[in-house]
């Protein structure tokens, strides 16, 4: 109750500072969100007649990139069928963005697409790949990966390859992060008998790989009811951290921490609710994280927090948000922190935006 009552204040706080709401047309001059001597830049830099949502951001030869999923509604069109793409848009300035590329794949459903950059100095682009029946049951799910050594020709979307441990056909690897030559993320694979049925709960297990196809297994991670949506990063004396939402039992997410080589576990809950989860490890090791909070009065909002990595936190600010909205990305570029996230607050359809904000807010 004491972090809902906080967040409750300080989202009164944040809207009763100065309009905040970005011009409808894209690459146009931010506004500014100001209170208590912090200014906030925020600019839509993504809107179209498709629902933009489900962010990742990242710097790749000295050039800024933002990618979503983009498509006619959060999961199915008007004829019924999930046909989700992706997105992907470039910023030389990061100011001033363009679309960069434009991935399909016939049958499936493209979601949530997650940047980093390989050992061998690519970018890859780790996807979800759902493929729904006539009925609008949910089929099988099959990851996918798409890579760019220059940042300008993206490969099609080809599926992953994971180690026959840990995939059963409905796996989602969530997001990858590099850690000396190899990449590591979370694969949450669903139990139901029938899919969609959430209730009946998932597996997660860490993974890594070194080329970004071939994925195997280190370790099945023991958590209980329906976790999903998983972070990892890196501290600099190589230890893991972990944020995994949760969307069963009491709700709460929950954060991990591991040393090498990552087979032995400590998780706390976090005393709220997850929804699109990213954090980011500053110089300072502090944690800046993201996340949909869901009890705010009116709609849900994208919440940036500050933490330790022993998991504890506290709430710092609201980002210009609304409705169907989080799954921020993080970039630090000098004394400023870069927030990419998707939002329905001003537009009939999700749109794209990029918060800039001082670093030293954390």
């Amino acid at each position: 109750m004491r972090l809902k009552t906080t967040l409750l204040a300080l989202a009164a706080v944040l809207f009763m500072c100065t309009d905040c709401r970005p011009s409808k047309s894209k690459n146009v001059p931010e506004s500014a969100v100001s209170g208590n001597d912090v200014s906030i830049r925020v600019k839509r830099i993504w809107d179209s007649d498709k629902h933009c949502a489900f962010t990742s951001m990242i710097r790749f030869k000295d050039r800024y990139y933002v990618s979503f999923r983009e498509a006619e509604s959060h999961i199915f069109d008007s004829d019924g069928v999930a046909r989700g793409a992706v997105r992907i848009l470039v910023s030389e300035d990061g100011n001033n963005w363009s679309s960069a590329a434009y991935l399909t794949k016939s049958g499936y459903d493209l979601r949530d697409p997650k940047l980093s950059v390989t050992s061998d100095g690519r970018l890859m682009v780790t996807i979800g790949g759902s493929i729904y029946g006539a009925d609008k049951n949910l089929e099988g799910r099959i990851p996918q990966v798409s890579f760019s050594g220059d940042g300008e020709t993206f490969s099609d979307p080809a599926p992953i390859e994971l180690d026959s441990k840990t995939k059963n056909g409905t796996d989602w690897l969530w997001r990858v992060d590099w850690l000396d030559g190899v990449g590591y993320g979370v694969v949450y694979s669903l139990l139901a008998e029938n899919p969609r049925k959430v209730e009946r709960g998932s597996d997660i297990s860490l993974v890594k790989t070194t080329d970004g196809i071939h994925y195997e297994d280190v370790t099945k991670i023991d958590l209980p009811d329906f976790p999903n949506e998983t972070t990892v990063r890196f501290l600099p004396d190589k230890r893991m951290l972990m944020m995994v939402r949760e969307d069963s039992g009491d709700l709460q997410g929950y954060w991990g921490i591991s040393e090498p080589p990552y087979t032995d576990w400590s998780f706390k809950k976090m005393g709220l609710q997850l929804g699109g989860p990213d954090f980011i490890v500053t110089e300072d090791q502090a944690i800046i994280a993201g996340t949909r909070s869901y009890f705010l009065p009116g709609s849900n909002k994208t919440l940036l927090l500050k933490g330790t990595s022993e998991g504890q936190f506290k709430e710092v600010c609201f980002l210009p948000s609304g409705g169907d909205t989080s799954y921020p990305g993080f970039l630090i570029e000098g004394d400023e922190l870069w927030v990419s996230y998707y939002s329905s607050h001003e537009t009939d359809k999700a749109a794209v935006y990029l918060a800039k904000m001082p670093l030293s807010m954390f």
